[in-house]
């Protein structure tokens, strides 16, 4: 447990619920008339919606252990990932509902960011950019230029993506793992 005195941003809170939500704003407010108060942006750390939050001053909250470590991805067993703790080389399974989109960006040993509550996995966080080669596209058609100079591709990874006309198969690109878009030639 832990006052509103001690939030932070990037601190976990455990909620009404049961839920872990991520502070990612905070502001202390001391109003002329009435109570101190701090006003909080918070963020589910399961779903990723963002909600305002307002906490009396002094108020007692729920503060959640979450233990974030650096992973490899080994091999996916059926549904699931399995990954490798990179210090004890402990090997860990995570369901395939919690490596959600992260899933269409990883390749085997990919190193990623695996956070836990309890001994469960909460989420997967990927670096920002991932390098993959172009498995499947198109050739591009000189003067093609209504789908706005780009045309879809998929990547060794099975992952659909849009790319630039230039683009040819077994070309490396940079993707943004957090959106899915085209950053450039690896």
């Amino acid at each position: 447990m832990a006052t509103t005195n001690d939030l932070k941003n990037g601190i976990v809170l455990k909620l009404e619920g049961g839920e872990l939500w991520s502070v990612v704003e905070f502001q202390h407010v001391k109003p002329g008339k009435g109570g101190a108060f701090v006003r909080t942006k918070l963020k589910n750390v399961l779903s990723g919606k963002v909600v305002d939050k307002t906490f009396n001053a002094g108020v007692k909250v729920d503060v959640a252990n979450v233990d974030k470590r650096e992973m490899q991805y080994s091999y996916k067993d059926g549904a699931d990932f399995v990954f490798m703790d990179t210090e004890t080389y402990d090997m860990v399974t995570v369901p395939a509902a919690t490596v959600g989109s992260a899933a269409s960006y990883m390749l085997e040993n990919t190193t990623a960011t695996v956070a836990f509550n309890e001994g469960a996995a909460l989420y997967v966080d990927l670096p920002a950019a991932a390098e993959l080669t172009i498995a499947e596209t198109e050739p591009g058609l000189q003067g093609d230029r209504s789908t706005g100079g780009t045309k879809p591709a998929k990547l060794e990874t099975g992952a659909e993506i849009k790319v630039p006309l230039f683009i040819t198969t077994g070309e490396k690109v940079k993707v943004d793992t957090r959106t899915g878009e085209y950053l450039g030639r690896a």
